[in-house]
């Protein structure tokens, strides 16, 4: 049996690749003209460097600070990436943003270091949430991911940031902030404890079982509300800290996940106790900082296009996320939207010339 140079080659690339598959730290190796790249397993080299933005000649250098948090976890890390890039690239004052993540990972340094890699100039802090805190006070909800305790982290954001911390915009991993995030962190709350934007045409009752309404000291605590039946996504909040603490609201959401437990009153994770204590006693913001539900429905994902109007934030919320979909090669049009922002590196081998 004979080969000529093109079949070594073949050859050769095959049994790298099947090297580089089996776990060796390798990234790279040179076959004839080409070049075999195999990203390290650590998570600060599976996404690339972003690039470096400056605050622009408006920003106040003593007063301009924005607090930002979201969750940070190993498996939707790809989608925080994303989010903070989006975050970065359509402020006028990259350098004024403050990003802190809580986390249950016990890799939390890991999940630090790849942030630092990816955004060198970042400024970040990681809390440890302890999942113990949430762990007996979670009920099954249609979708597994719902029932995780980061999920519920939100719930102890005040008792988690430090006290120099007064205003905080909450986000979800699963958005892309296409508009000057410095407009919807400065809104005016007006007195309010949080602030997001409201739909007043969802089936609210959807979101509550049987068991609830028709209990009616339960579901008399919606009576008397400026507006009880307007639902808000708690993927998207902006948050006065000083007055969550103040009025004991992480108490005031405890107690209802307790009536949960005992009596079945609700269907989605963390939501419904959130509704349950400030449906109707929001400040409402413009729909244009919440385009949820991209994700599809929380059971099959199935691809949902965009709502009518302007944009200034898009969100995966439901079952279907843009990374996976991008993947599998099964992307909704609205994923493409996502794509940009994506610095996550090629997994496989990628042959490319040398």
């Amino acid at each position: 049996m004979s080969f000529n140079n093109s079949g070594i080659v073949a050859i050769a690339i095959f049994i790298i690749v099947i090297i580089l598959g089996a776990g060796h730290a390798v990234t790279g190796a040179r076959v004839g003209a080409m070049m075999i790249r195999q990203p390290s397993s650590s998570l600060a080299h599976m996404f690339r460097e972003a690039p470096a933005f400056w605050n622009g000649p408006e920003c106040a250098a003593d007063d301009g600070r924005v607090d930002i948090a979201m969750p940070l976890d190993a498996n939707y890390l790809r989608g925080t990436m994303a989010a903070v890039l989006s975050i970065l690239q359509h402020t006028a004052c990259p350098e004024s943003m403050v990003f802190h993540f809580l986390t249950t990972d016990a890799d939390d340094r890991g999940l630090a270091a790849a942030l630092r890699a990816s955004f060198p100039s970042l400024d970040l802090r990681v809390y440890r949430f302890d999942p113990s805190r949430v762990r007996d006070r979670i009920s099954r909800s249609v979708r597994q991911e719902l029932d995780q305790p980061l999920n519920y982290a939100r719930v102890y954001l005040a008792d988690t940031l430090p006290a120099d911390v007064c205003r905080v915009t909450y986000l979800d991993s699963d958005v892309v902030v296409v508009d000057d995030i410095r407009a919807l962190a400065s809104v005016d709350l007006a007195g309010h404890v949080l602030a997001a934007p409201e739909y007043c045409h969802a089936n609210f009752s959807s979101y509550f079982t049987d068991a609830f309404w028709s209990h009616l000291e339960l579901n008399g605590t919606f009576r008397g509300r400026r507006r009880p039946c307007c639902y808000f996504n708690t993927g998207v909040m902006v948050m006065d800290v000083v007055k969550w603490r103040a009025g004991g609201y992480t108490r005031r959401v405890e107690e209802w996940m307790a009536v949960q437990k005992r009596r079945r009153i609700y269907h989605l994770g963390s939501l419904p106790p959130f509704l349950l204590v400030f449906a109707g006693h929001i400040r409402a913001v413009d729909h244009r900082w919440n385009q949820h539900g991209l994700g599809g429905d929380n059971v099959e994902g199935r691809c949902r296009g965009l709502h009518p109007g302007p944009i200034s934030l898009l969100h995966w919320s439901g079952k279907g996320k843009p990374w996976l979909r991008l993947d599998a090669r099964r992307p909704c049009s609205v994923d493409y939207l996502w794509a940009p922002y994506d610095l996550y590196r090629y997994s496989s081998p990628v042959i490319e010339e040398w």
